[in-house]
């Protein structure tokens, strides 16, 4: 049912709390305020959030004595009121690829706190693209409709959203790591037909249930995880991510022209929904890395081999998706800057200098934002951990290609301070994950650790109004 204030004015009177009990239309006595302009027909009420949260109150944004964390950034047709990104964060809760009010929460009490820019979760194009079962989709259309609940939330708030879309490659059909990586009570859960639960674990035909001991795990929900697709895991090689895992099924070069095609479907179904930006992932071991490392491609056709073929495939989604993307839209890639298998002396690997090549290439295939992660094609991978340990990979693509693309740092990034050190080294924005999952307020602990006065909502700025700075 549409909301009452649909078509009301911004000067008309809509101040809810001092509407008469019997629920009537409110009247020239009650409180005028701002509601938000209504192109999108949201059938809810929502006030016009201005300026939008996260943007820098004291000092403004464009003073100079603000830190660079909170400045805006243009990107194509958009601006950020502020450089704090969210990560696709995997929640593994869909139904069949579609969003539910999980997601609706968990992203709406984020987004409505005010980061630059938040993206929706690795998205598959495919249904046998997906990690698990319980992973978003964008592989046909009646999957638009929840995507767009949230889109158009962000929108009435002022807020920016996009969509990171992916294909998991040989790392697909597994179980849900909320199952498999259990560290509580359930910690028993190591095995499921013998397949070990070292992280993400495939998903088998056959779940042997009572061999499962986990408490608040039913058998229900244990049984959804028999719905995945070991028969039609696919990579660039037959070459399993570790032992006991599936080996996938080498994709011919048919199967790779109908996966671009697929891809661009998914991309004008995001154009669709209303999202502000896609992200392609090319990083952590999936389809796309997984072309793009020596370690894990060994074909012998115009997709393998040379640096030249193993990029190709992710030329061809970044053109696929420009294509089908308006003007206004900003293209995000994010890569894998090492698989940290430089141990390994006698086999190539994918590196930093292959990324910085790889940038190169993007760039003139039009990607705006190169977001630059680590690792997840190799479990030999010996990963130096620490503070914003992925930056430096991040920092060498910048110094390389400079001002010609806007590059982004993700990983162990966790204070305002910590942030906005690596901005002014030279970062154009720094991408943010499971420090939002924690605090979903977390561009506002930034600013008070920088010492910036920035907005609220205004359902939650009222409640803080003079004493948001000692608070």
């Amino acid at each position: 049912m549409p909301s009452r204030y649909l078509n009301a004015d911004e000067n008309e009177i809509v101040e809810i709390a001092n509407e008469p009990a019997s629920g009537v239309n409110c009247n020239v006595q009650c409180i005028r305020r701002l509601i938000a302009d209504d192109p999108l027909q949201i059938p809810y009420f929502t006030p016009k959030q201005t300026p939008t949260a996260g943007t820098a109150l004291v000092p403004a944004p464009h003073d100079p004595t603000t830190p660079k964390l909170f400045t805006p950034l243009s990107i194509r047709g958009i601006e950020l009121q502020n450089r704090i990104l969210l990560s696709p964060l995997c929640q593994y809760s869909a139904e069949d690829g579609h969003h539910t009010d999980w997601h609706f929460a968990h992203l709406g009490g984020i987004i409505s706190r005010g980061p630059g820019l938040s993206f929706v979760e690795a998205t598959a194009v495919t249904a046998n693209g997906r990690i698990t079962p319980e992973d978003s989709g964008l592989w046909k259309d009646s999957q638009i409709g929840p995507l767009k609940r949230i889109v158009d939330f962000a929108h009435s708030q002022g807020q920016l959203i996009g969509i990171q879309l992916s294909h998991a490659g040989r790392k697909a059909s597994t179980v849900a790591p909320w199952l498999s990586m259990n560290r509580g009570p359930g910690a028993p859960i190591k095995s499921v037909n013998g397949i070990d639960h070292d992280g993400f674990a495939p998903v088998r035909t056959l779940f042997t249930l009572p061999s499962i001991q986990a408490p608040g795990l039913t058998s229900a929900l244990l049984v959804e995880q028999r719905h995945g697709w070991p028969d039609n895991v696919v990579a660039p090689s037959a070459i399993a991510f570790k032992d006991k895992n599936i080996i996938p099924r080498e994709l011919s070069y048919d199967e790779i022209q109908s996966l671009v095609v697929a891809w661009g479907e998914a991309v004008k179904r995001a154009v669709r929904a209303g999202f502000d930006a896609i992200e392609i992932h090319g990083a952590h071991g999936y389809l796309i890395h997984e072309f793009l490392s020596p370690v894990s491609n060994k074909r012998t056709d115009e997709y393998g081999g040379s640096f030249e073929n193993r990029i190709r495939l992710a030329l061809e989604l970044v053109d696929i998706s420009r294509q089908h993307m308006t003007p206004s839209m900003p293209l995000f890639f994010r890569v894998s800057g090492t698989e940290w298998l430089e141990h390994l002396e006698n086999e190539p690997s994918w590196d930093a200098s292959q990324t910085v090549r790889l940038a190169e290439a993007l760039v003139e295939h039009g990607v705006d934002v190169l977001d630059v992660s680590s690792g997840g094609n190799d479990p030999r991978q010996q990963i130096k951990g620490g503070p914003a340990y992925q930056s430096p990979y991040a920092f060498q693509v910048k110094e390389a290609l400079g001002d010609r693309l806007l590059v982004a740092s993700v990983g162990a990034i966790t204070s305002g301070p910590q942030a906005n050190d690596l901005l002014n080294a030279g970062l154009d924005m720094v991408i943010i994950g499971r420090m939002f999952q924690k605090n979903p307020g977390l561009v506002w602990t930034f600013a008070e650790e920088l010492d910036v006065d920035v907005k609220a909502a205004h359902q939650i700025h009222w409640g803080f109004a003079g004493k948001r700075r000692r608070q």
